[in-house]
């Protein structure tokens, strides 16, 4: 006796239809992979467009566009800190948009054009932003600085007035270890005409208080910090 059910749907038509699709889904699948250029596993030509210069390299497939710019390139101003996208300090600019450079392979940069803190500058005159940076204080050890002013020049780019709000949310994935993110506002807002010298209000975390202070029971340590920070034109 026949298990299928009487008339409507039958077992019979279940395995049917299933082994249909498979065949289907399995020859579809076969033609678009033959559509696609196999990359690897040794060593393959590439063309990265950095900074409006051509570089032809020969990089294995595995090889991120960070380690590409770094180590092959020399653009050593993309720094690489946690690697694994979490920091921003790897941030560049592809084709208009910010990108974590340790994330992505050279391989998918092919084509497109890339910028990189190298870049920036003008026939080496800093821009606005780079000046107002440095008028802030907005960096202290620079390895999340080259990211920083990437997004921060991003934003301008595609917004010449942004309000303080928009500042913050261009630098939420770039982290600074140094704490100067006040200062990043403050730079931002100055390049963006925002904000002068003239009119500035210090924010409380920008006072730095003077660091011999803290030795004041010992004059000889206090004077000898003081002479140390104005020979490096600190004090």
């Amino acid at each position: 006796m026949s298990d299928e059910p009487r008339g409507g749907f039958t077992r019979r038509d279940l395995v049917r239809g299933s082994l249909v699709g498979a065949i289907a889904a399995g020859v579809g699948g076969k033609a678009a992979a033959a559509g696609l250029e196999s990359i690897g596993p040794g060593a393959a030509p590439l063309e990265l467009t950095v900074n409006g210069t051509v570089h032809r390299l020969s990089v294995e497939p595995r090889v991120t566009l960070a380690d590409a710019l770094r180590d092959r390139i020399g653009l050593t101003g993309t720094k690489v800190v946690c690697g694994r996208g979490a920091c921003g300090a790897c941030t560049v600019v592809l084709d208009g948009r910010t990108v974590c450079s340790c994330l992505m392979l050279a391989q998918e940069a092919s084509g497109k054009s890339i910028t990189t803190i190298e870049g920036v500058a003008v026939q080496g005159r800093l821009t606005p932003l780079q000046e107002a940076f440095i008028a802030a204080d907005a960096l202290q050890c620079g390895f999340c600085t080259s990211g920083m002013i990437l997004s921060c020049q991003a934003l301008l780019d595609r917004n010449p007035k942004p309000d303080r709000q928009a500042i913050r949310e261009a630098v939420a994935g770039n982290l600074c270890r140094c704490g100067t993110y006040n200062h990043v506002f403050d730079a931002v807002e100055r390049a963006a005409g925002l904000k002068t010298a003239g009119n500035d209000t210090p924010h409380p975390a920008s006072r730095i208080p003077d660091p011999a202070s803290r030795f004041e029971d010992d004059p000889r340590v206090a004077t000898a910090i003081r002479e140390a920070l104005d020979q490096e034109g600190m004090a």
